[in-house]
């Protein structure tokens, strides 16, 4: 597996300055990394993704295993047309999106130039921020740290639920019912606790078998 490019490159803070009014209206973004992987998690797993991981997340799960991507301000403007070739070149079977919480900018213009190098894209967000951009796959994981939006459990290929305790069974449920009646469901365990909530999360599923269990493969494989 290819190793994340160099993140550590110099930064232009005359440039910096310069992208920063880009951002509004979503043509550069505050990317915390960028780099080629296997998505790890949900419907997809398995397959050769480029993942662009924003910074910036107001959501604040306590158990978040990224919180490095919360400041957005820790983290370098990138253009949108530099994020798209750099996928581009990596040749992947998708984009992925994710955070942090990319919802939080418009995404329009990344989406436009992710899907002009012909470029699948997948979002992974909490919902908590309205969508914006063109998507071919959206991972809706809402969080009990920050209410998500009906419109965009609405628009849901995949709910994903991270299991901390068990009362995030019924707290589950409650979101399968926002859902799209085709939209895959999945149980996932927080990996800080997962040796105590797999087996959980496994007879839930023989009991409820309209859901599926997904694991952290990435993390067992040992890459980004």
């Amino acid at each position: 597996m290819p190793a994340p490019p160099d993140t550590e490159a110099p930064i232009d803070a005359a440039e910096q300055d310069a992208l920063r009014d880009l951002v509004p209206t979503g043509h550069a973004l505050p990317v915390m990394e960028s780099f080629p992987t296997l998505q790890g998690e949900g419907h997809h797993t398995g397959r050769a993704a480029w993942f662009i991981r924003t910074g910036g997340c107001d959501v604040g799960c306590s158990w978040c295993d990224v919180k490095a991507s919360w400041d957005a301000d820790a983290h370098p403007l990138r253009r949108v047309e530099d994020l798209a070739a750099d996928a581009a070149r990596a040749k992947p079977a998708f984009t992925v999106v994710t955070g942090g919480e990319p919802a939080m900018y418009d995404l329009g213009p990344l989406t436009a130039a992710l899907r002009a190098k012909g470029l699948p894209t997948h979002i992974e967000t909490s919902g908590a921020h309205p969508l914006s951009g063109t998507w071919d796959w959206i991972t809706f994981s809402p969080k009990k740290f920050k209410a998500p939006r009906p419109d965009v459990a609405a628009r849901a290929r995949e709910l994903k639920v991270i299991v901390y305790n068990r009362h995030d069974f019924r707290w589950a449920e409650q979101h399968a019912a926002t859902v799209p009646n085709d939209c895959l469901l999945y149980l996932q365990p927080e990996w800080g606790r997962q040796e105590q909530v797999t087996p959980w999360i496994v007879d839930y599923v023989m009991r409820h078998p309209r859901w599926r269990i997904s694991l952290q493969t990435h993390k067992y494989l040992q890459i980004p």
